[in-house]
């Protein structure tokens, strides 16, 4: 890291959001990896709301994807605490050992469980605050997302004897991430329908604040309009904690939204073309978040996150294609 980067990256970081980011990560662990990624979806909707009254963009940068309930600093930090319980036997594999992180682990009474989650939730503010610093990188790849699947990473490395790369053809059992969603057939129609449903909802939010918005408050929301499908994707891992199997479409959604958004003004403003642009990259997204799981979940005892390892490359394709063919 050159001088002038390590400079911006010392002056991106406060010291409210280093603390604040503590307890980010330690409430995901408090009430587990799922909830706090639910509660993500929350926050984006108070986002959408605080920029549509005020023009205020703090609602994505503090709330949605900050200290407080961004995904790299609440569910990463919830992550980690599952796998270190698991570890230590305080988590046992009835429920899914490691790879339990639905279950809010403040009811297995260890407060250093909950503190694995404040530590890893410090270390995924910092963690992502570094990756954005990257030249060209930086800026064209999601960096909480990665910084999610660092963080799972490393989490397994540090609390499980299970290699976090380790390919699984076939995976039977509990060892499979969403056995309803693991077939080409199942995950390829929901990464096409899921994207139509994301491309649809971006184009319409990013096109009626523009026209209708103050140009501050259209920025804004235009510069987030992807974050929306991916708030009702994500509140739907509520359902999950329950056990009922609803699809996991995050990763979908907001990839097919963030590529119709930016492929929009390449294919002069047709807006059926972006549509169909979404849907291709929901597709992908279903596709390579498949591929993580048969790489780094399928084989492990802990959450190593398919959908983070989906959408930071799919981002970085994305991002990268459209400023090119811009």
């Amino acid at each position: 890291m050159t001088p002038d980067l390590a400079m911006q990256f010392v002056e991106s970081i406060t010291i409210f959001g280093l603390i604040a980011s503590i307890g980010g990560g330690f409430f995901g662990a408090a009430i587990g990896a799922n909830n706090a990624f639910g509660f993500t979806g929350i926050a984006i909707f108070v986002a959408f709301a605080i920029a549509y009254a005020t023009g205020s963009d703090v609602g994505f940068t503090y709330l949605a994807f900050g200290p407080a309930f961004g995904p790299h600093v609440a569910f990463a930090g919830g992550v980690a605490a599952s796998a270190y319980a698991a570890g230590k036997k305080k988590l046992m594999a009835d429920t899914g050992g490691g790879r339990d992180i639905n279950q809010p682990l403040a009811g297995l009474g260890h407060p250093d469980v909950l503190l694995v989650g404040a530590v890893f939730g410090v270390g995924g503010y910092l963690l992502q605050k570094g990756i954005a610093m990257i030249p060209w990188f930086g800026t064209h790849t999601d960096s909480v997302a990665l910084t999610v699947f660092i963080s799972g990473i490393i989490a397994r490395i540090c609390f499980s004897k299970t290699k976090p790369f380790a390919w699984v053809s076939k995976p039977e059992g509990t060892k499979r991430w969403l056995d309803w969603q693991e077939k080409p057939s199942q995950y390829l129609t929901l990464g096409a329908f899921s994207g139509l449903f994301g491309a649809g909802i971006a184009l319409t939010l990013a096109h009626f604040a523009h026209h209708t918005a103050d140009k501050g408050i259209a920025d804004v929301i235009m510069a987030n309009s992807q974050a929306l499908p991916f708030a009702l994707s994500a509140i739907c891992i509520f359902i999950i904690c329950f056990g009922i199997k609803v699809p996991v479409t995050h990763h979908m959604t907001i990839m097919a939204a963030l590529a119709a958004v930016k492929f929009l003004p390449v294919v002069g403003y047709n807006f059926y073309v972006a549509l169909v642009i979404g849907v291709v990259f929901g597709m992908i997204a279903a596709l390579v978040a498949e591929f993580i799981a048969h790489l780094c979940y399928d084989g492990g005892d802990t959450h190593i996150d398919p959908p983070a390892g989906a959408i930071w490359p799919t981002t970085t394709i994305i991002l990268g294609l459209s400023s090119v063919l811009g």
